[in-house]
């Protein structure tokens, strides 16, 4: 039995099944939200980060090795769907990661990743819900690391997680989501366009909370957020940088004009590439 915010969130972050790691996070998301969960100011140090919990499928691969599929098959959108998926599943142990390592911080971070990781586990169970209406289930297709990747590059630093994590990898669902739903639709796939649509407006607010706690760690630290942003594109994310970007949501995401250039300019860096 969990009695902290900490220990839970390594239950959720160690639960090796689907249903265990959906199952104790609404539980423990819903206790937290309840004030039974306390967050100590005396806590241990929190382990080193390894790989999380998963189920034995689906295989890992590199990005490259991943078909590409496309949508006007039932074969092809069952492979997209699955792919959403596996980032919804990466999604919920990256935001308990962030409620479990990052300390000594106001009570509303927090209260901001145990929300976001229950919304992504809602998210992951409505797309899994959809793949199996299609004849398939999450591990039927390989998949790829990189979200987790990211989160062990930046374990150190939770200015660097913020930065990097919602506000790079996490928002490029901003970015190309509007155009998969206008395909599917025009494919008379509206149920998975109706999916996509709740996650495209939740998401929104998870990448503002990476902009908010990226800029309070900024002030806290004295550093000014633009250039550092810029910094740490240069530093982790340049290879995985792709436009166009979505203005006008990355914008309602808490981005500045100056950080919506900096993207720009690094996705669109010829030595951007390795």
């Amino acid at each position: 039995m969990a009695a902290t915010l900490f220990e839970a969130a390594r239950a959720c972050l160690d639960a090796t099944t689907i249903d265990d790691k959906l199952a104790l996070t609404f539980r423990w998301a819903r206790a937290f939200a309840a004030g039974a969960l306390a967050v100590p100011a005396d806590a241990p140090a929190p382990e080193p980060i390894r790989m999380p919990g998963r189920p034995p499928r689906p295989g890992l691969v590199h990005p490259r090795d991943l078909p590409r599929r496309g949508l006007g098959t039932d074969a092809g959108r069952a492979a997209f769907i699955h792919a959403i998926a596996h980032i919804e599943f990466n999604a919920i142990d990256l935001a308990w990661d962030a409620a479990y390592r990052f300390r000594g911080l106001p009570p509303a971070f927090h209260a901001d990743w145990v929300r976001i990781a229950e919304d992504e586990a809602r998210h992951f169970t409505l797309l899994r819900g959809r793949l199996q209406a299609l004849g398939h289930d999450y591990g039927d297709f390989d998949a790829h690391n990189g979200l987790w990747e990211m989160a062990e590059k930046t374990a150190h630093d939770g200015l660097a997680r913020m930065a990097l994590v919602p506000r790079v990898l996490e928002a490029r669902g901003l970015d190309v989501t509007p155009g998969m739903i206008v395909k599917l639709r025009a494919l008379g796939d509206d149920a998975t366009a109706d999916i996509l649509a709740v996650i495209l407006e939740e998401e929104v607010a998870h990448v503002a909370a990476g902009s908010h706690w990226f800029r309070w760690y900024c002030a806290r630290a004295g550093i000014a957020p633009e250039p550092r942003f810029r910094e740490l594109l240069a530093e982790y994310a340049r290879a995985v940088l792709h436009g166009p970007f979505n203005i006008d949501a990355r914008a309602a995401a808490g981005f500045s004009e100056d950080e919506l250039a900096a993207l720009q300019a690094a996705a669109s860096d010829p030595q951007a590439r390795p």
